[in-house]
């Protein structure tokens, strides 16, 4: 028989029983052989985790096209020349890996339950491959059996979303029903858990889309998608293998999930692991401490404003909140402020206090959240931190977002989600919400219900710069916030030093000129007045590439197929807007 060459992965034991995925190639073997036994499609399996599943990198950098962050350049696809001709992820190599374990893997010899479980990853994992594609382009091909280059079902037109979705939703079924439900402390082996988790990540997607794009017709069926995604999150969340990590002390619990070498498994279900032994390292801590390898990405002042106070107030409904400087806002502010940004008492391992680098941020709002605390890890690629794919806390998010999008979340469920992730966070006061904020009413001038707004600011907060932020504004039909202006911190005037940290020394100065004698240990932030200036002339807050027009008209929700592959296959049809 035809030998084909197939890529295994193998399983390698990590220290403290964690493991990770490394690709090896092994020698040819047969169908027969590959799929003979238990171990074999074992194998096979693993190697859907290394092509398919986020990186490190994928997350951390994921959130710089947001509303949320100020990054160094605006991104080309909002600030730039974007169209087919730029336009990539066209690509069906893993799918086809995946439908070819999918024909073969059904072998009698083997346990129907230890085949379905197999069966089960490799639909997860077909349906996540979907996901992708329909969020990026929309209406695509649907695939379910291996082609050769000569079969004409390879030249067709797209599919129906519905039939693409319908197809995904099955995928996801089988998987839940069939894949193992033993906890996997390692987080990093799909688990019917995980498959739970990604359904409500993704049913809540396809709902909010169909009620929001009342563009595709498909308003009415949002309301089964929303049922899904609460019904999936529930299951896992009735489970009890699973909690935030919550040991009393806000200032350390949440930002011990972004700095751990191994997964804090009460609350992360899959990661991306690392490990300092192995030499796996990532390069998180440079990325955000550099000048010149990152994005120097800082979280934007109109998405601060948005954390809540530690009282469970409005930050926004204090007077003078917008003048307030940066050492005074950071105070008495929601616990996950701290511990995303560095402000307040941040120091160093070495005892080295920190404020905010404005040799590497534009609006001081400096992201620490998966930077190690060494100093050692900002000029290496070293850092050895996993990094969270799916956490508990989006499950919560998830929950409580499909529930009120149905109009049936209630007090209870408020405080076993939201509630408790305030809670976590050390604010006091975390009941449920009854009127709107006006503050989160301009950015969502859309929605009148005063929970949906307060969900979708815990969301932010909860999930700044883990990389959801751009599928969320893309679902809610909110791109328009990505052409606001990048924004800062509040600078009461020119030429005046300021104590960022009020350790008692100047950490900086906002300047059209450097002064001839500069003040030791303070960064001189040079003001040209177009790219970067003050709002208000000489004080206001800091403004960032407002003179670099952002565009994010409705052909974005999507992007342009490839025009190469309108020259490869020319029954495929353009995107609106785009041809």
């Amino acid at each position: 028989m035809k030998k084909i060459v197939i890529y295994l992965v193998a399983a390698v034991a990590l220290a403290s029983c964690t493991k990770f995925l490394d690709k090896s190639p092994l020698d040819k073997l047969t169908p027969e052989q590959t799929f003979g036994s238990e171990n074999t499609l074992q194998l096979y399996v693993n190697s859907f985790y290394v092509r398919s599943l986020p990186t490190g990198p994928d997350i951390y950098k994921g959130d710089v096209m947001s509303d949320i962050t100020v990054p160094n350049a605006v991104p080309q696809f909002i600030g730039g020349v974007f169209g087919s001709q730029q336009s990539t992820g066209w690509t069906w190599t893993d799918l086809r890996n995946i439908n070819y374990f999918l024909e073969r893997y059904d072998n009698p010899a083997i346990p129907l339950k230890a085949r379905n479980h197999y069966a089960g990853i490799a639909r997860f994992f077909r349906a996540s491959f979907y996901f992708a594609m329909v969020k990026r382009f929309g209406n695509v091909p649907w695939y379910g059996k291996t082609l050769g280059v000569e079969d004409s079902a390879l030249y067709k037109t797209q599919d129906s979303r519905a039939l693409v979705m319908d197809s995904v939703l099955a995928d996801l079924d089988f998987a839940c029903n069939n894949i193992y439900d033993t906890k996997d402390n390692s987080a990093t082996q799909i688990t019917k858990w995980v498959a739970l988790a990604y359904k409500s990540r993704i049913c809540l997607f396809e709902g909010t889309f169909r009620k929001y794009h009342t563009e595709i017709s498909f308003g009415p069926s949002s309301t089964q998608w929303f049922q899904q995604a609460a019904d999936a999150a529930s299951k896992l969340m009735a489970s009890g293998q699973y909690k935030l990590q919550n040991t009393g002390a806000p200032d350390k619990d949440y930002r011990s999930l972004f700095i751990s070498e191994n997964p804090v498994s009460n609350e992360v279900l899959l990661a991306s692991v690392y490990n300092n032994s192995l030499k796996k390292w990532h390069d998180a801590a440079w990325w955000f401490n550099s000048a010149t390898l990152g994005a120097r990405l800082g979280l934007a002042k109109t998405f601060v404003n948005t954390y809540l106070n530690i009282d469970g107030s409005r930050f926004t409904d204090k007077a003078g909140y917008d003048t307030l400087q940066f050492q005074d806002e950071v105070k008495n502010r929601d616990g996950r402020l701290q511990s995303t940004i560095r402000a307040g008492a941040y120091k160093r391992t070495d005892g080295t206090p920190a404020p905010p680098d404005f040799t590497v941020t534009y609006s001081g709002y400096q992201i620490q959240k998966f930077s190690l605390d060494d100093k050692y890890f900002d000029t290496r690629t070293e850092s050895y931190n996993s990094i969270p794919i799916m956490r508990y806390a989006e499950v919560l998010l998830n929950y409580a977002e499909a529930k009120e999008e149905m109009g049936t979340l209630t007090a209870a469920d408020w405080n076993q989600t939201i509630g408790a992730l305030r809670s976590r966070a050390g604010i006091t006061n975390t009941a449920m919400p009854t009127v709107a904020d006006p503050y989160m009413k301009q950015l969502f001038p859309a929605l009148t219900s005063a929970v949906l707004l307060e969900i979708r600011r815990e969301r932010a907060v909860e999930l700044a710069a883990e990389g959801n932020r751009f599928d969320d504004l893309r679902r809610w039909k909110a791109g328009k916030l990505l052409e606001k202006g990048y924004d800062g911190i509040y600078v009461p005037a020119k030429d005046k030093l300021l104590d960022l940290n009020e350790d008692g020394r100047f950490d900086v100065a906002f300047v059209d000129k450097t002064p001839a004698t500069r003040v030791p240990g303070v960064t001189y932030f040079l003001l040209d007045n177009v790219t970067s200036k003050l709002s208000q002339g000489n004080k206001g807050n800091l403004l960032w590439l407002n003179n670099t027009p952002k565009n994010f008209d409705d052909k974005k929700y999507l992007y342009p197929i490839p025009a190469t592959e309108l020259l490869l296959n020319p029954k495929l049809v353009q995107n609106a807007g785009w041809q």
